[in-house]
């Protein structure tokens, strides 16, 4: 039987790279331990979902139009949750909740675009409902350099508009019984330049070879720094691997098959951790941890590393200052 490939093992297939040695998770003071999880790195997300009710929950997802994004909104909504789905165009995001089987709405959400985050989150705020979970799911893989407001593209796309969504949201999210924010970040955050954030500059310059994994290691940062901030409320903010899925996020790369005992996931095993850091009632108080295949997962140094946390989210607030009200 062939093992789904996990993003390391991706990476491993396109160049030859010197991973440092994992660091084990460790647990976060005043928040619950994440229990034994009953499934692998085979399981679907309709399957680590079987029998929870989501009915009247309110879930945001950006990237809803394909991949992880198009199953994570297809299973959650299937489960009774009011799922908003964000896509960059109308036309991709009607055609994406087309397809679901419950109560989806498509919304607009061009994460590289302030102005675009900021409509998308006013539109979230005129619902005046609270916000159960928030899942930061899209985003992009360039093969060149490419920036934007000067900062390095992946940057912008795959942390700095999420962090701007969930922070003109938190207000919504706090007043849920039990708001969640689900960040689907990388082993490639092991892959990040050293020493870990280019706070110095953050245009790619020098470094570029590094974006993605520079990107997904701010996501992980991210998560951790929230999960502090709500170490007072409900609300929980956990990030996750989903492992090596082949969907539109490799388009502009030829990657190869994997050989041997591994195998690309599908997107409905790429969801399952997504769907179940999301719903499951027993990961109700774990907050501040990184998953793999539902697992609390290795991850470096970096990751771990709560000044260089706190200092990413003080400089994204400088970033996006004109937008935060």
């Amino acid at each position: 039987m062939h093992r789904p490939m996990n993003r390391r093992q991706f990476i491993a297939l396109s160049a030859p790279v010197l991973l440092p040695l994992p660091c084990a998770a460790e647990p976060r003071a005043g928040t619950h331990e994440p229990p034994p999880a009953p499934f692998g790195p085979y399981s679907t997300a309709e399957e680590v979902t079987s029998g929870i009710d989501l009915s009247g929950k309110t879930v945001v997802i950006t990237g809803c139009n394909s991949g992880i994004g198009l199953e994570t909104m297809r299973v959650l909504a299937l489960r009774g949750a009011h799922v908003l789905g964000t896509a960059r165009t109308v036309e991709k995001g009607q055609a994406a909740v087309a397809g679901v089987h419950g109560q989806a709405t498509p919304l607009v959400l061009e994460l590289s675009n302030f102005d675009s985050v900021v409509a998308c989150s006013n539109q979230v705020r005129k619902l005046d409902v609270p916000v159960d979970v928030v899942i930061c799911n899209a985003g992009v893989l360039l093969p060149s350099l490419e920036t934007v407001y000067g900062l390095e593209r992946q940057f912008v796309v795959n942390y700095l508009g999420h962090f701007l969504l969930v922070h003109r949201l938190l207000e919504q999210i706090r007043a849920a019984p039990q708001g969640r924010v689900v960040v689907v970040g990388s082993v490639s955050h092991f892959e990040a330049p050293s020493p870990g954030i280019q706070f110095d500059d953050l245009s790619g310059r020098g470094w570029a070879r590094w974006s993605y994994g520079h990107s997904k290691l701010a996501d992980g940062l991210f998560s951790l720094e929230l999960s502090r901030r709500l170490r007072h409320t409900r609300a929980t903010s956990n990030c996750l691997n989903p492992g090596g899925v082949k969907t539109r996020i490799l388009r502009y790369f030829n990657f190869p098959e994997p050989t041997g005992n591994y195998r690309f996931k599908t997107p409905a095993e790429g969801a399952a951790t997504s769907c179940y850091l999301a719903s499951a009632p027993a990961l109700a108080k774990v907050s501040g941890y990184y998953f793999e295949d539902g697992h609390v997962a290795p991850q470096s140094d970096f990751q771990r590393d709560p000044v260089m946390a706190r200092r990413l989210w003080e400089v994204s607030e400088h970033l996006t200052r004109r937008y935060l009200a």
